[in-house]
């Protein structure tokens, strides 16, 4: 069974850094895609940042300075790094991946608070 699971979120201060971590256990194969969304409360689900198993990234505008990603293909795992944390960062981040032949799969989510 396909499973991604998604560790590395919690309170931080402003200005301050979290570590995003995502591991695909099971029988998640071939991942082309790998990457991370957020979902502010009453707000849509937007991308933040994707790495294909080439390593082309793309990062959404809003965190292009702050946010790194990253993936460990032997361990099928993607990191976001992410820096210089704002209250607007407030969000859940899902992980992404997806496979070669399109299938795509959602972590569950994990709550980051940038809050005094």
């Amino acid at each position: 069974q396909e499973q991604l699971v998604e560790s590395g979120g919690g309170l931080v201060q402003p200005g301050g850094s979290l570590r995003l971590s995502c591991e695909a256990s099971g029988s998640i194969s071939s991942i082309n895609v790998m990457g991370w969304y957020r979902q502010a409360p009453g707000k849509e689900r937007d991308l933040v940042a994707v790495i294909t198993n080439r390593g082309r990234i793309k990062l959404a505008d809003s965190v292009k300075d702050r946010f790194t990603i990253s993936r460990d293909n032997a361990k099928n795992t993607v990191y976001l790094q992410m820096n210089s944390l704002k209250p607007e960062d407030t969000a859940v981040y899902f992980c992404r991946v997806v496979r070669g032949n399109g299938v795509g799969y959602w972590g569950k989510g994990t709550l980051v608070t940038v809050s005094l």
